[in-house]
């Protein structure tokens, strides 16, 4: 019997005992199935091959006209009689502002008119979009989080306030891919003059691979830089070069697995091989008729630059891209002085070229399955600014994000509408409020997506445009 108990007294454990070693032994199952997970895992290589929408799209492709700065709804889109009413009155305290940096209300000068079968009405500083006033839905409930730039930027171009995030565009081609594989998906047209507001980020892909990021196309001079080789090289030896460089990068890939910026490089340069021609052909607006060029204002110095950008962006998405964005330098409807004077100098740059653009596109068949967007980060106080001189004409308008005015055409938008309303004075979103979340979901609903389910794994959470947002498609702008 002792003999028996001294056994069963040797082989006994604690539960403390038992406990660390069955722990030690599932760490090690784990670890062995990571290790054998990370040695045969499968290769998820991202690229632009075209992929098919969640369900039918109307839309195609975007043409993004992002007005920076803000312009002011209440001087081109949303008409208020009652604020020229009381121009110069103290404003009644339901419209205050509440950083008490505007003084009196400041009407308009400008006059509106009724436009089209619909009767929408439009300033008369917008007479060539005005002729497209069945084609366009204006939306004047537009509302948002800041009254900065930068974050209203962010949170109209990526969904939230804070910067890092994928642009709009660059979830539409992460979801659609590109249908010319010899141009990127994403193109941005940024001014000549200088950099927008927020400059590159304008067209970030975030913390999405690098390959869904807006390639930033020069409107003068060679589309992109080193475009072309230095030597000359003849058809059979350039392809033998580029089979050689496909050979390697895809062995180097191989050996360095999951590593999103070395295939978004790789697949840069092997697209920057495809575009030698393909670019160039792309931009080259020598090939327009001389009847196209003076349609879209370049022989006119004022609109020269921003029509031939929209020139470029209806060749681009002609030829299968799926977004272009066209910037203005720096934030030139940023109208916190002389209100009038700079709203008219924005409008007398892009009314014409966009009008041309919208014609241009109707008259190719591209309209119906292109989204065309127009708007900014945010609007304008209906209040007047006081900067400096109190002279009649030099007051401006301060940033306003509480309610202001953008429009969409094309892409299955239902045309020659207006959408929610401002309070009387132009101050409040009060009917129909439409937040960024909705107008980003409208737009991917467009493209073919729900904004639920196009989603990207980012630190172990399904990221999406919309982000928390309780987002809802907009089906009254929808045709």
């Amino acid at each position: 019997m002792m003999t028996d108990l001294t056994n069963r007294e040797h082989y006994e454990i604690s539960r403390r005992q038992t406990l660390k070693h069955l722990g030690a032994g599932f760490g090690g199952a784990v670890l062995a199935s990571l290790m054998h997970e990370e040695t045969h895992a499968v290769r998820k290589v991202h690229n632009l091959i075209p992929r098919e929408p969640m369900h039918e799209p109307k839309a195609k492709a975007v043409i993004q006209l992002f007005m920076h700065g803000g312009p002011s709804q209440v001087d081109l889109l949303d008409p208020k009689p009652l604020l020229n009413k009381y121009s110069g009155e103290t404003p009644p305290a339901t419209v205050a502002d509440d950083e008490e940096r505007t003084k009196y209300l400041l009407g308009t000068p400008f006059k509106f008119n009724r436009h089209g079968e619909s009767g929408t009405e439009f300033s008369d500083q917008l007479p060539n979009i005005a002729k497209h006033a069945d084609k366009i839905a204006v939306i004047r409930s537009m509302y948002g989080e800041h009254r900065n730039h930068e974050h209203s930027i962010w949170l109209a171009q990526t969904g939230l306030i804070i910067p890092g995030r994928p642009t709009l565009g660059s979830w539409a081609a992460y979801g659609l891919g590109t249908v010319n594989q010899n141009l990127p998906a994403y193109v941005a047209l940024p001014d000549p003059k200088g950099a927008s507001t927020d400059g590159p980020r304008n067209w970030s892909s975030g913390w999405l691979p690098p390959i869904y990021q807006g390639t930033a196309f020069r409107s003068e001079g060679s589309p992109v830089l080193n475009l072309h080789p230095t030597k000359s090289i003849s058809g059979t030896t350039r392809e033998r070069k580029l089979d050689l460089l496909r050979s390697l990068n895809q062995k180097h890939q191989e050996r360095h697995p999951r590593e999103l910026e070395l295939d978004a490089r790789i697949s840069n340069l092997e697209l920057a091989a495809r575009m030698q021609l393909a670019a160039t052909d792309a931009i080259d607006i020598t090939r327009e008729s001389a009847e196209t060029l003076e349609a879209y204002g370049l022989n006119n110095k004022t609109t020269q630059s921003y029509g031939k950008r929209c020139l470029m962006a209806r060749r681009l998405v002609e030829r299968g891209v799926r977004f272009v964005q066209i910037m203005m330098s720096g934030q030139p409807w940023d109208t916190h002085t002389s209100n009038v004077a700079n709203t008219k100098s924005c409008c007398a740059q892009t009314d014409g070229p966009v009008g041309a653009l919208l014609t241009d596109l109707q008259q190719r068949g591209l309209l119906d399955t292109t989204l065309v967007l127009w708007g900014g980060e945010f609007g304008r106080t209906p209040g007047a600014e006081l900067r400096g001189s109190t002279s009649k004409g030099s007051e401006g308008r301060d940033h306003h994000p509480y309610g202001f005015s953008v429009w969409m055409a094309g892409g299955g938008i239902k045309g020659g509408q207006t959408y929610g309303a401002t309070d009387d004075f132009g101050y409040r979103s009060v009917t129909n409020r439409t937040k960024y979340s909705d107008y980003h979901a409208t737009v991917l609903h467009q493209l073919g997506f729900d904004h639920k389910e196009l989603v990207y794994e980012h630190n172990g959470r399904d990221e999406r445009l919309t982000d928390v947002y309780d987002a809802h498609v907009i089906h009254d702008l929808i045709s």
